[in-house]
């Protein structure tokens, strides 16, 4: 899977691709509306970050790209990739708990913080992409 090189984009499918990790300097795109809300990606080697109305939605260390991304109350999924393995944090419901799967695999549960932040490692390796899904328990 390639970085996405238009920095933000909506798919046909109704979903978002975001993230370009092959960049060498941080790189951001403002005022993106999709079905009503404004996104904002900020994106390079070293972090991609994604905000929704200017709050705080996916962050991934060091920098990735994610395709097929959706986010409902109940669960949010997507397809992630980098050059290397990489931590992201979702903004999910606070004090909660959700069940994680990486490629199909029952990776645990896990609960938010009180912010409602949640943290997962993922293996990540070059033109490889591993698909996440977060569902509420």
């Amino acid at each position: 899977m390639a970085a996405v090189k238009e920095l933000l984009k909506a798919e046909a499918d109704g979903t978002l691709s975001f993230g370009d990790y092959t960049l060498d300097s941080k790189t951001k795109l403002d005022g993106f509306e999709f079905q009503g809300d404004l996104y904002k990606v900020k994106t390079f080697s070293e972090i991609t970050k994604l905000e929704k109305n200017g709050m705080f939605v996916y962050e991934s260390v060091p920098g990735t790209a994610v395709e097929s991304f959706k986010a409902t109350e109940e669960e949010v999924s997507f397809k992630v990739s980098g050059t290397q393995d990489a931590q992201f944090t979702l903004e999910l419901e606070a004090d909660s708990e959700y069940t994680v799967y990486m490629d199909g695999a029952d990776a645990g549960d896990m609960k938010t913080n009180l912010s409602g932040k949640l943290s997962v490692s993922a293996e990540l390796e070059p033109d490889k992409c591993v698909e996440v899904k977060v569902i509420r328990k």
